[in-house]
């Protein structure tokens, strides 16, 4: 939603043994015997077993509200289309005690890794074929699960599919677009700065600061109620014209949720088409177990920087279509200019200079709102909070998708799940 690692410590500044220690803690608990608490039964649930608008993203509420949000918010589907689901083949692999090396030093399995982080389900897979599928905690196959950040690359295709065929000019100016953003932060930045996070904004991310430019994000989409003395903005359309300029545009990387917004209403003006439009355009064609959707905000516009939810096997269907240059059987979804735009990357120094992410993931650079490594391999990766990622791997077609409901927002298994997503698509490669 926000900052993907606002408040991360890289773990090189925490005590030696911080990360071991948790590793440790969570082996203990999960060889102890867990009941995981009942949530939403009954009719009604008891009060301390209810989720609601309230408390969805908080723990022990956010495992059944991460995959029941259509339940508690108003939402757009993205249809799966009139076609029969697309059969993936199984050959099972043990992956489960395959192994990496931790930042704590320590050579970890991936069960472990899954176990410690609170992943909800994962799933790896190689062309057509699912190598290695688990869920946990409940969760079910047909659940749709929300990505939260992971949106953003899906938006950062479009967008990309967009200029492609030439609807949309990355080199004019946001407002050339959206008239209302004259003015504010987004107004004079050229729609390339939007895709790439370089936009001079003044803007805090800060999660416990009620009066935050973050938290107005989260009220003004929907996310979460807002207090009475905090109520400013019905919807993003208002909020996004709000936000102020801090300094020029470009050679930086500043990670803002609502810049993707803006890159979204770009998109709109541009295409006269939502971002859930655009999105089902290509999700009814690949073969999808069940319609994703978008959380709507208050105004019933898609919530573009954090709000699409979807099963464990459609995001990586997504994936598999990115990896195969986006060709789905036969037929090209996305234009292959659109994906080699993206997995091209952007300026590993660039994204160097902003030591909060580089740590997070070490060589890469970001592009077209997604990460990408084009060192030792070619890949691309998209990233949420709570513990949501989309791995691809593109010389080995490896596709990798990791749902969770992590406690924290971020914290010290995310540096750790990179590692883990790489190692494994450098084992498959071999």
């Amino acid at each position: 939603m926000q900052s993907h690692l606002q408040g991360y410590l890289p773990m090189s500044h925490q005590p030696p043994s911080f990360l071991e220690t948790l590793y440790a803690e969570a082996t203990e608990s999960s060889s102890a015997t867990c009941v995981a608490p009942l949530l939403m039964h009954g009719f009604p649930a008891e009060p301390k077993h209810r989720v609601t608008w309230d408390n969805w993203m908080r723990p022990p509420f956010s495992q059944w509200g991460f995959r029941n949000l259509a339940r508690l918010r108003p939402t757009i589907d993205v249809p799966a289309g009139p076609g029969p689901v697309d059969t993936l083949k199984q050959a099972p692999k043990a992956l489960d005690q395959l192994c990496f090396d931790s930042e704590c030093g320590l050579s970890i399995s991936v069960i472990d890794h899954l176990n410690a982080s609170q992943t909800d389900a994962f799933l790896v897979m190689q062309g057509d074929t699912v190598l290695f599928e688990r869920y946990f905690n409940g969760q079910q196959a047909c659940d749709r699960h929300i990505m939260f950040s992971v949106t953003k690359s899906l938006i950062g295709t479009l967008g990309e599919q967009l200029v492609c065929s030439g609807v949309l000019k990355p080199g004019l100016p946001a407002a050339y677009y959206v008239p209302e953003l004259v003015g504010c932060a987004f107004g004079d930045a050229t729609v390339r700065q939007l895709f790439d996070m370089a936009v001079g904004i003044d803007y805090s991310e800060v999660y416990d600061d009620p009066s935050s430019e973050s938290s107005q994000y989260g009220y003004a989409c929907g996310f979460q109620p807002a207090p009475a003395q905090y109520v400013q903005f019905e919807s993003l359309y208002q909020y996004l014209p709000s936000l102020k300029k801090r300094a020029s545009h470009g050679g930086f990387f500043h990670y803002v949720t609502a810049t993707t917004e803006a890159l979204a209403w770009v998109m709109e003006r541009a295409s006269g088409k939502a971002c859930s439009q655009l999105l089902a355009e290509i999700w009814g064609r690949l073969g999808c177990d069940r319609d994703g959707y978008f959380m709507a905000d208050p105004w019933g516009r898609n919530v573009a920087g954090a709000g699409f939810s979807a099963t464990l096997r459609d995001i990586a269907r997504f994936g598999r279509l990115l990896a195969n240059d986006g060709c789905h059987e036969g037929r090209q979804l996305l234009s292959p200019e659109t994906v080699a735009r993206i997995a091209a990357g952007g300026d590993p120094a660039i994204y160097a200079q902003n030591a909060e992410f580089s740590s997070w993931t070490p060589g890469a650079s970001y592009r077209s709102q997604w990460y990408v490594f084009n060192d030792h391999s070619q890949a691309l990766m998209a990233g949420g909070i709570h513990g949501q990622y989309l791995f691809i791997d593109k010389p080995s077609g490896v596709v990798i998708v990791k749902q969770s409901s992590l406690t924290d927002a971020v914290g010290p298994f995310d540096a750790d799940s990179v590692r883990m997503l790489r190692a494994i698509g450098a084992h498959l490669s071999h």
